[in-house]
């Protein structure tokens, strides 16, 4: 009988994880909201474990906090934290990179990554801003996913992983939606050419360029929230999981 209820049991989870992730980025359930498992199991409807392991989950993303007397507390960062989880994804992209360019990598790695880039390419009309921003975002987070296996070490994938949960720290943090401002369009020129080069070093094996052209591809989203937080407030409802960012 269990067994027959295990994927009724981890759909239900997904579903749950699903939910309150959105609910969370988009603002629903601020920041500083105490979950309980009953409430939200009935809301959902369905069972108390599921909504504990996507709570679980969440916590382990960064979103939840756990409280010492039960339950949960939707975490609030202030702009401090969002530039710390940026540049801690810098770091850790730039030990990829310096460790794979130091101890090589595969042919077949190297060509991945440079179809990648070479399907990024496409991704820019011939018009200066003319961007299929959707399609970027998409090879970007794949672009960024390779990077962190490159040196082979699962520990460095994991933590990147890990900081680029955070919402605002992810690769991909920008959504499709900001594709129309122009401000946006133009750093991803500067975006991908770091793409090209990051590649490049790390086939010439030259570790210490490749580390320090992945900490400064990081930098990019750095400048895109500092734009949105300090100069047009008005875009916070399009990037997922600002509402969680508190002055």
């Amino acid at each position: 009988m269990d067994q027959l209820n295990e994927p009724t049991g981890k759909t239900h989870a997904t579903r749950a994880l699903i939910e309150l992730r959105k609910k969370i980025l988009d603002g629903e359930l601020a920041g500083g909201t105490r979950l309980f498992e009953v409430p939200l199991a009935e809301e959902l409807a369905i069972s108390r474990t599921p909504v504990r392991e996507a709570m679980s989950r969440l916590a382990e993303e960064g979103l939840l906090d756990r409280v010492r007397s039960g339950g949960f507390v939707v975490r609030t960062f202030g702009f401090a934290d969002v530039i710390d989880a940026i540049e801690l994804r810098g770091v850790l992209e730039g030990t990829a990179a310096r460790l794979a360019a130091e101890r090589g990598v595969s042919a077949e790695q190297i060509a991945t990554m440079r179809e990648i880039v070479h399907k990024l390419d496409a991704c820019f009309g011939e018009v200066p801003g003319d961007v299929d921003f959707e399609t970027y975002s998409e090879l970007n987070e794949s672009f960024h996913h390779e990077l962190a296996g490159l040196a082979g070490s699962e520990v460095i994938r994991r933590e990147v992983a890990r900081v680029s949960r955070l919402p605002f720290a992810s690769p991909s943090a920008f959504s499709p939606d900001l594709g129309d401002i122009a401000a946006f369009r133009r750093s991803l020129n500067l975006a991908h050419e770091q793409h090209r080069a990051i590649v490049a070093a790390i086939a010439a094996r030259e570790g210490s360029r490749a580390e320090a052209l992945a900490r400064e591809h990081a930098r990019a989203a750095r400048r895109n929230l500092e734009h949105v937080l300090r100069e047009d407030r008005s875009l916070i409802d399009q990037l997922p999981g600002l509402a969680l960012v508190v002055d």
